[in-house]
């Protein structure tokens, strides 16, 4: 990719938040948005904020803010996007805070300046918004989570899993974990499975760089790196109809083999569901 083109970052905060994406770091997301030495133009984030809940919670008033300097800190510009609450004929309230619309407008109005616009969403109401910034000549690409749209996956030029970005979101039991590095925690996918044979290879992302479309981990500019990994190290659930699947991200442990100078994975599982919270649900 070229090195002088002007990019654009959009992100669905709420739809990331509620799909996956909790505790997102944006000081990764920047890195990972400019990997190919692009000019970072814009970097908008659309947040939710309950003022009434604000007026009336003090705790949860300072976390916001607090979360929302933390963000600014990093560059990024906040819109927010205030909580109403209507309240139908038999006295149900509901709340809503919807920003697609800002972002779609946002981001259709300031391509004009863009070659590269990344979204962070996985609501398939963008698939129009994707459509015209091609149109425009912009090329689009798309980090998501969870309950992504097929739809929205298929018409951006390309698609990453969020959670497969080194250190996008953090191991929330592993704080000082080294990503990559033998001992560490990481997510990939499998790259091969040999069900009769009882192993087969994982492969994680090792580093961020403008080279993710090599995905054969063989060749030297791979930014992939493969792992050996052995059946008695899968958990229960992790069938080999689910391995097959590309889509099924894994969450396992690294370490150094000690039969040649290759990685071993261990406690191969499912990526764990967090809720809005954080919490396992």
């Amino acid at each position: 990719m070229q090195k002088n083109i002007n990019i654009g970052v959009f992100v669905d905060a709420e739809n990331v938040r509620y799909n996956g994406g909790y505790q997102l770091r944006y000081d990764i997301l920047r890195r990972f948005a400019a990997r190919s030495g692009g000019n970072l133009l814009r970097l908008n984030t659309y947040i939710t904020f309950d003022q009434e809940r604000a007026s009336e919670d003090y705790e949860y008033q300072k976390r916001a803010y607090a979360y929302q300097q933390m963000v600014r800190d990093y560059g990024w510009k906040i819109l927010v996007k205030n909580i109403r609450r209507y309240t139908d004929e038999d006295g149900n309230v509901t709340t809503k805070a919807n920003a697609d619309l800002d972002m779609a407008v946002d981001a259709m109005i300031q391509s004009e300046k863009l070659d590269l616009v990344l979204m962070l969403t996985g609501d398939g109401d963008f698939l129009q918004v994707v459509t015209a910034l091609q149109d425009r000549g912009c090329r689009v690409e798309l980090v998501g989570f969870r309950n992504v749209s097929r739809e929205l996956q298929r018409q951006v030029d390309t698609y990453y899993s969020g959670f497969l970005i080194p250190d996008l979101l953090p191991v929330s039991y592993e704080p000082r974990n080294e990503w990559g590095q033998p001992g560490s925690c990481v997510r990939g996918v499998c790259q091969k499975w040999f069900p009769d044979k009882g192993y087969g290879f994982l492969r994680f992302m090792s580093r961020i760089d403008d080279n993710l479309w090599i995905t054969d981990t063989r060749e030297p500019d791979s930014p992939y790196t493969s792992v050996f990994c052995h059946v008695n190290e899968l958990a229960d659930g992790v069938s080999d109809e689910l391995l097959k699947n590309r889509d099924t991200v894994l969450e396992f442990y690294i370490e150094q083999s000690d039969k040649d100078e290759g990685l071993v994975a261990n406690n191969v599982r499912l990526v764990p569901s967090y809720g809005k919270h954080g919490l396992l649900e």
